[in-house]
């Protein structure tokens, strides 16, 4: 099992919870302020099986397509999950 951390804008956050939630993964939403500015940052976990790790990235991809050459929309993390307990 992965963790799948996505750093996104607020303002594109609903579309990507939206995509993520429609294709049944399960998505956790955590308001956050981060860069320069101290803008409105969403971080979404997604917890994934290791299968589904490429599917899920190709559908954040999809999602929040790059605006112009270089520029960048989100900030993704994969980190393995050593154990996982539903109590």
């Amino acid at each position: 099992m992965k963790m799948i951390i996505v750093l996104v804008k607020d303002n594109e956050a609903d579309a990507l919870t939206r995509a993520m939630t429609d294709a049944e993964y399960r998505v956790t939403r955590i308001a956050s302020t981060g860069g320069f500015l101290r803008s409105g940052v969403v971080t979404l976990l997604l917890g994934v099986d290791d299968a589904q790790v490429e599917l899920a990235i190709g559908l954040i991809r999809k999602t929040l397509a790059a605006l112009g050459p270089g520029e960048k929309r989100a900030s993704l993390f994969v980190v393995p999950v050593l154990r996982f307990e539903q109590v």
